[in-house]
């Protein structure tokens, strides 16, 4: 009896870790996907540098990083705004904040969808 719950549980174990993953992978390609949407336009480097990495991933946690790979300079100035040089502020373009909540909202759905099937 306590062979075939080990065995269950295992298997269950076995699914939650596969959904997680998957759930992640999702979720960090939503929010650089919505990172680049709302991203100012002047030359488009800026959007275009933004890229998804595996941070690091064993046999039951995977970890990713959205990051701006070349311009990560112009984030937080960007994300923020900043004093200009002759006096005055340049205005926030806040787009990085609102793709993070969107991404975690849509891991903690799909974790959920996931796990009640």
């Amino acid at each position: 009896m306590a062979e075939a719950v080990m065995e269950g549980l295992l298997e269950y174990a076995e699914l939650a870790t596969d959904v997680m993953k998957d759930c992640v992978k999702k979720a960090g390609n939503t929010v650089k996907k919505e990172t680049q949407a709302g991203a100012p336009v002047r030359t488009g480097k800026y959007k275009r540098s933004w890229a998804v990495k595996r941070q690091r991933e064993t046999s039951s946690t995977l970890e990713v990083v959205v990051h701006s790979r070349n311009r990560y300079q112009l984030t937080h100035l960007l994300e923020k705004g900043h004093a200009k040089r002759g006096g005055g502020r340049v205005k926030a373009v806040p787009h990085i904040a609102s793709a993070e909540e969107k991404g975690v909202r849509e891991l903690e759905e799909g974790i959920k969808r996931g796990l009640s099937k």
